[in-house]
């Protein structure tokens, strides 16, 4: 009996701990995954607040990425606008507002609903051009907030690029580069790593400071929301915000906004469709404007299929531009002087040359055949002068080489300023450049020559500064959020293999001076300032259709230069007029008013 009693007692003990098990199971999993206390986390979070955490929705109102402004602090990038915030919706709304509410986002109430519908967390209406949030007029946004409507708010959010095309390219745009982010991502920190959907420089400006552009995290709105994602109250909005003062940094380019958007605007009135113009500050050498056309939308940019192209910083062929290289290269060297004669027919009698002017222009000076362009006396140049000659003047004028600001920055890499600037060339790769006819053609631009508008306006600067070439910056400097500098990027001199002498230098400037008054640029003479340059015509051929490149390179004004420019219009017709120096004369009319 005794032992009967004790097998109930040992079966009802192992029941009710079996029982116990089964309730502390519960209340681990309840702890683990219901919400019930837990003990602090790594990060100083109760589980209370993590739970709180978890019922919250976001919506991103700043990627927290570092801005760009002009010379003056006027912004490039990152505008606040207005945009329509759409929450889940959860009530209904009446139809005249819904008929309102898409008549302010430009769209038809059944696609408004079947977008609203499907909204699992908040977000901003689209451009339907851009894809970015859709900003709204300071009168449109009170519009929506009179419909009432609980679901949908206005909202501040930073938009990077205005929706519209320009002539930037230098700015570069942004774009997902997953692959990119992976490799940051496993040299980085864990607390430092990046979503594989962020936006990174893609090309230009954004490109080659990106490192320092990244920021500290975002700026976003929360809302407390039910089981479903619907906010459980639409007022109870928190900014949630990177407290470092220092970040977002703010770089500051040398560009002059309003000259940059008044050339863009002129090359459109124009009817400019390729090519570039540069302007450049006479005696810094810095780039106050810089236009490449056909114009781009940040926006739209196809980052794989690269059709993104800074033109101002690509090489094309020079023609009659690169005349002042062989002038340059014949004082240099001595093999002529200024006065020297030379016999001009209208053709130079073999290696397919001819001049411009028909007949000829008979017994001519090196200095009248500057200012005439005259393929005859710089064809003759080019076969006394030897391809080293050539070459090192070039150099010496910052040609064949990339010019653009460069040093070393961060852990001793070098920053370049300017993306994908091309170096151009001389001979580039023939194959026997002592060769006569190659050294004729090369001396009147064509052949093998190539430079960029950038190298061209820069050329200008090195002969204003008595043979000097000056390295042009983009960016003058990057500033902490708070206003204070981060750092200045000084002027400095591009680096080469030897100059040429004050007294060439200023040699050329009074020719290119004389190709206004009295040459192939006296159109020019009716300019408000008096100017000097040089014109230049390249013969191209795209597509299989002969084509001309037209240039022009100068300064103005003469007294006292201001500005250096170099315009190139692309892809003319034969025979058609001389578009490049109808601008240059219009750009410099601009520049008088600044």
């Amino acid at each position: 009996m005794k032992l009967a009693i004790k097998k109930r007692i040992f079966y009802n003990l192992l029941i009710i701990t079996a029982f116990i098990g089964v309730l502390l199971a519960r209340l681990a999993w309840l702890q683990l995954f219901d919400g019930v206390p837990k003990p602090p986390s790594a990060h100083g979070r109760t589980a209370n607040k993590m739970a709180v955490m978890q019922r919250e929705s976001r919506i991103e109102l700043d990627t927290g990425r570092g801005r760009f402004v002009d010379m003056f602090g006027r912004p490039l990038t990152n505008e606040v606008v207005l945009s329509p915030a759409l929450f889940p919706l959860r009530e209904d709304i009446q139809p005249e507002q819904l008929i309102s509410l898409s008549g302010l986002l430009g769209t038809s109430p059944k696609k408004l609903v079947r977008t609203w519908k499907s909204l699992q967390h908040p977000a901003f209406w689209t451009d339907a051009a851009t894809g970015s949030p859709l900003r709204l007029t300071a009168g449109e946004a009170a519009a929506l907030e009179r419909l009432k409507i609980p679901s949908v708010k206005s909202l501040p959010v930073v938009r990077r690029y205005a929706n519209n095309k320009s002539g930037k390219q230098w700015l570069g745009f942004v774009a997902e580069q997953p692959e990119s982010v992976l490799q940051m991502n496993a040299k980085a920190a864990a607390s430092n790593r990046l979503s594989l959907s962020a936006k990174l420089g893609a090309a230009g400006l954004e490109k080659t400071f990106d490192r320092l552009l990244r920021g500290e995290g975002v700026t976003d709105a929360s809302y407390l929301v039910d089981a479903y994602n619907r906010p459980l109250s639409y007022d109870a909005m928190r900014v949630h915000a990177p407290g470092n003062p220092y970040y977002p940094l703010t770089v500051v380019t040398t560009i002059h906004l309003e000259l940059q958007n008044r050339i863009e605007q002129l090359a459109s009135q124009k009817g400019m469709k390729e090519g570039a113009i540069v302007i450049l500050d006479a005696k810094s050498g810095d780039i106050a404007a810089m236009v490449s056309l056909p114009f781009f939308n940040p926006n739209k940019v196809d980052a794989a299929q690269g059709n993104w192209s800074n033109r101002a910083v690509k090489a094309a062929v020079p023609g009659s531009i690169f005349k002042v290289v062989t002038a340059a290269a014949a004082l240099e060297t001595g093999v002529s002087r200024p006065g020297d004669h030379f016999m001009c027919r209208g053709g130079y009698g073999k290696y397919g040359l001819s001049c411009w002017k028909k007949g000829g222009h008979g017994d001519i000076t090196l200095a009248r055949g500057f200012a005439e362009s005259c393929n005859t006396v710089f064809g003759n140049l080019g076969e006394r002068l030897s391809p080293a000659a050539l070459e090192w003047t070039a150099d010496a004028l910052g040609l064949g080489r990339t010019i653009g600001w460069k040093e070393p920055f961060i852990d001793g890499e070098t920053l370049r300023q300017i993306d994908q600037e091309e170096a151009g060339t001389v001979f580039g790769h023939e194959s026997h450049p002592e060769d006569s006819g190659v050294r004729a053609q090369t001396a009147i631009g064509q052949r093998s020559v190539l430079l960029s508008p950038l190298q061209a306006a820069n050329m200008v600067v090195t002969l204003l500064h008595g043979g000097v070439v000056q390295a042009p910056r983009l960016v003058s400097g990057i500033q902490y959020a708070n206003g204070t500098g981060m750092v200045r990027f000084k002027r400095h001199e591009s680096p080469g293999h030897g100059r040429i002498s004050a007294y060439t230098a200023n040699t050329l400037m009074k020719w290119m001076r004389a190709v206004v008054t009295d040459g192939t640029g006296k159109r020019l003479q009716k300019a408000v300032w008096d100017l000097a340059g040089k014109s230049g015509t390249a013969q191209v051929v795209r597509s299989g259709k002969a084509l001309n490149d037209q240039w022009f390179i100068g300064f103005g004004p003469v007294q006292s230069p201001k500005y250096a420019a170099a315009v190139l219009v692309q892809s003319r017709e034969p025979g058609s007029s001389h578009l490049a120096t109808e601008l240059f004369g219009d750009v410099m009319d601009i520049l008088s008013e600044f």
